[in-house]
């Protein structure tokens, strides 16, 4: 993806943050790729907006911001993170490194990427939860392992918390998977953020 496309994805991701801010909700922001950003579904279904409405029903004031952009990798995320942290939010959920392992990209630089997402996000007074990734096993024995752990020790490096992984119950069934095997469908998105939960909600403010 382009520099200038991807830059203006993530103004118009942003683009909810002033009035959020001006309100005076605290803001959760969604740090992704096209699972964040939800590809191939309607703007009311990715994850994040599953996890606005569950905030609002738990009694939550929150206002979760999208920042996800298809394609993005660990190094993509990096470069926005100013952009993240424009909205001043109180939560980060950091959910990138897909693409990554897709690309067959080393492990080490995505650690290196993911743990100075983490640092500056921290820096900010931010709390941060990790989502974790895994490949499908055709990419060999060696390398699923290698990117599958860098998850855990990043979490543990920077003391976040950890999902394990963020397509849990999801990236093996198709029927909750859109045709390309790749991407969540509207119940897939319904299902990663209720299994999120359990790790965002220690993270909030006590409902109001």
């Amino acid at each position: 993806m382009a520099p200038w496309l991807a830059a203006a994805l993530v103004v118009a991701a942003l683009g909810l943050a002033p009035r959020a801010l001006a309100e005076g909700a605290p803001v959760i922001a969604v740090l992704g790729d096209s699972l964040t950003a939800g590809l191939g579904v309607a703007a009311d279904e990715p994850f994040p907006a599953r996890l606005e409405a569950r905030l609002r029903r738990e009694g939550f004031a929150y206002r979760v911001i999208n920042a996800g952009v298809s394609g993005d990798t660990t190094a993509g995320g990096l470069r926005r993170v100013g952009w993240v942290l424009r909205t001043r939010p109180e939560v980060v959920l950091v959910a990138l490194g897909a693409n990554d392992g897709l690309r067959g990209q080393s492990p080490a630089a995505m650690r290196n990427n993911l743990e100075a997402i983490i640092v500056r996000l921290k820096a900010s007074g931010a709390r941060v939860l990790l989502a974790g990734m895994r490949m499908p096993p055709n990419y060999g024995v060696e390398y699923t392992r290698e990117f599958a752990a860098v998850f855990p020790e990043v979490a543990h490096r920077t003391r976040v918390a950890l999902m394990p992984f963020l397509l849990e119950g999801v990236a093996a069934d198709p029927h909750l998977l859109q045709p390309d095997g790749l991407h969540p469908n509207a119940a897939g998105h319904m299902i990663i953020a209720d299994r999120l939960w359990p790790y965002l909600r220690p993270l909030l403010r006590k409902s109001r």
